[in-house]
């Protein structure tokens, strides 16, 4: 080889190998890039569906404010068909509250069943304890005043007695 064809060989030699750090450096970033773009595109599946879930569980919820406050005429309801003797009065107030509560079931409200349950603290409220040897321990005994979950959330849990063994 002459020396003009070597100077050319090795000139052209460096510059292949230049060139193949040159692609090795933009291979890498353009897979930096796609790495990042593919994280964006994850994190803002994830932000669309936070989004989304919030702005259900909003929707779910927007009631519960005016659900809690009418569960008081609901109690009241219960109370005057508890004790007003006219049947006719009692039959019309039992057909209102029937329409009442069927709205209310309507938007998520549901009762919460006590009554002959193993107290629960996520759903009861214990106001007494009584001695009863006849039901295992911390079993509802009686329901005070009834508990309501809107959809899955408790808004108000149920008032109750439970069981205690005797000494």
């Amino acid at each position: 080889m002459t020396p003009t064809k070597m100077n050319s060989y090795q000139k052209l030699k460096s510059e292949l190998s230049e060139t193949k750090k040159m692609l090795k450096e933009k291979t890498k970033t353009a897979d930096d890039y796609l790495s990042k773009l593919q994280w964006l595109q994850a994190e803002f599946e994830n932000f669309r569906k936070r989004i989304d879930k919030e702005k259900n569980d909003y929707v779910k919820y927007a009631n519960k404010n005016l659900i809690m406050k009418l569960l008081d005429s609901v109690d009241d309801l219960e109370r005057i068909m508890n004790n007003i003797k006219d049947k006719e009065i009692t039959d019309g107030l039992n057909m209102v509250y029937k329409n009442f509560l069927h709205v209310l079931e309507n938007e998520g409200l549901k009762k919460i069943d006590a009554s002959g349950k193993n107290f629960d603290p996520y759903k009861h409220e214990a106001f007494l304890q009584v001695v009863d040897n006849s039901k295992s321990e911390n079993t509802v005994v009686e329901e005070l005043q009834k508990g309501y979950m809107l959809n899955e959330n408790v808004i108000r849990p149920a008032k109750v007695k439970i069981s205690k063994k005797g000494e």
